[in-house]
């Protein structure tokens, strides 16, 4: 949105509200912007969410298991569980042949992987892209 829609919808005029998001980005409230693009336009529809046990969980395992998923361009989230697994995968692919690729050839060989369980995503509900 623009500032001035930003601004409209806060009821301030437009240099205040650049000058408040200014001091806001200044004072680390706002960290940077963000453009969405279309997935499925770019033909990246399949969804799967991978759960991750780890066959180690010292702190350089956890380390060497980070920057290896980093690496991972079909990874868009890799975030560390407090439950039953370790980690919770998000892995976008363009279909099942590709994405059983990227599990079989990247994701499994990822340092400390002991298992992985798949859920393919159906239909996305709620997807903000945050």
């Amino acid at each position: 949105m623009t500032v001035t829609e930003l601004a409209s919808r806060v009821g301030l005029s437009k240099t205040p509200c650049q000058l408040r998001m200014r001091r806001l980005e200044e004072q680390g409230y706002i960290t940077g912007y963000t453009v969405l693009v279309d997935q499925n336009k770019l033909g990246l529809s399949h969804i799967a969410f991978v759960q991750v046990t780890l066959n180690d969980t010292s702190s350089k395992a956890l380390t060497a298991f980070n920057t290896a998923a980093l690496k991972i361009g079909e990874i868009e989230q890799c975030h560390m569980i407090a439950g039953g697994f370790d980690y919770l995968l998000k892995v976008r692919t363009k279909d099942i042949v590709s994405y059983r690729l990227v599990l079989g050839e990247k994701i499994s060989t990822l340092p400390h992987v002991l298992q992985t369980s798949t859920f393919v995503v159906m239909e996305s509900v709620k997807d903000i892209g945050l």
